[in-house]
């Protein structure tokens, strides 16, 4: 089954692991989402990021390579529970780009058997999310 929608971002605190070097940067960041669409859902996010260059007057300059696990807890489809996703992607010119993997046997309440891959993009102008499920 696909499945489609968007995010927005409601929470972005973003650190840096050690001191800057040559304009590169290793950082962390916790954030939170709001999906809408086919899932309506609060994730909860934990990203690990290397920006290969780093711009922070202007964050959308920056390049960066990532990977994080998203918590998503609420409905797909009308059924409840939660479900954890792997995500690895990379920030360029102000685009992010993510392949996302349903972490097997995560699943919860209603979402106890699902499983599935998917992508979302992501700019200033908007988050696009896409997603392959099986249950």
């Amino acid at each position: 089954m696909k499945l489609s929608g968007t995010y927005s971002v409601s929470k972005w605190e973003e650190s840096s692991i050690r001191p800057d070097e040559d304009g590169k940067r290793a950082s962390k960041a916790s954030v939170e989402l709001l999906f809408i669409g086919d899932i309506e859902a609060q994730a909860f996010v934990e990203y690990l990021m290397f920006y290969t260059t780093f711009d922070e007057k202007d964050m959308h300059n920056s390049q960066a390579k990532y990977v994080g696990q998203i918590q998503i807890v609420g409905t797909v489809n009308g059924k409840v529970g939660s479900f954890a996703l792997k995500d690895s992607g990379s920030f360029h010119g102000g685009l992010a780009n993510s392949r996302v993997e349903i972490i097997s046997d995560s699943g919860t309440g209603e979402l106890a058997s699902i499983s599935g891959v998917g992508s979302y993009v992501a700019n200033a102008q908007g988050c696009n999310w896409e997603l392959e499920i099986d249950f």
